[in-house]
């Protein structure tokens, strides 16, 4: 993998980071890159309608380079269904990982940097703007 060993201030070990030019996409499933099917039919999984956008988008920056990972409500008994979707639409992923808390109004905690990126519909480029975001008071 391309993580490279990082050190603390005093010389101590600590968890490896990526390259600088390289980023680590997490993307949900339903409803982002594809049609919205709750975890109660899973069934509709195999027949989900693609965005073409966002296939589009994932497969050019996992060319890049980038790391993609799949980050799902969907439950691991949906895990053959979804690997099965994933491939028969031709989606180039690194991992996935399911049970990620259903209900949205996600505060994601953590002692990296984190950049959040909410979906509208239409996957595109990133581009950097500044907005009001919820941080811990100093």
């Amino acid at each position: 993998m391309l993580l490279k060993e990082s050190f603390d201030k005093d010389g101590k070990k600590v968890s490896p980071t990526l390259p600088e030019n390289v980023k680590n996409y997490l993307i949900d499933i339903d409803g982002t890159i594809c049609d919205d099917i709750p975890n109660e039919e899973p069934e509709r999984m195999l027949t989900a309608k693609v965005y073409p956008d966002a296939l589009a988008l994932i497969n050019k920056w996992y060319d890049e380079g980038h790391i993609i990972t799949f980050f799902t409500s969907r439950l691991e008994e949906h895990r053959a269904y979804t690997e099965q979707w994933l491939k028969d639409n031709k989606f180039n992923y690194h991992g996935i990982m399911f049970g990620k808390p259903r209900g949205g109004n996600y505060h994601w905690i953590d002692d990296r940097s984190v950049k959040a990126t909410r979906f509208f519909g239409k996957f595109t480029e990133l581009v950097e703007k500044e907005k009001t975001i919820w941080v811990f008071e100093d």
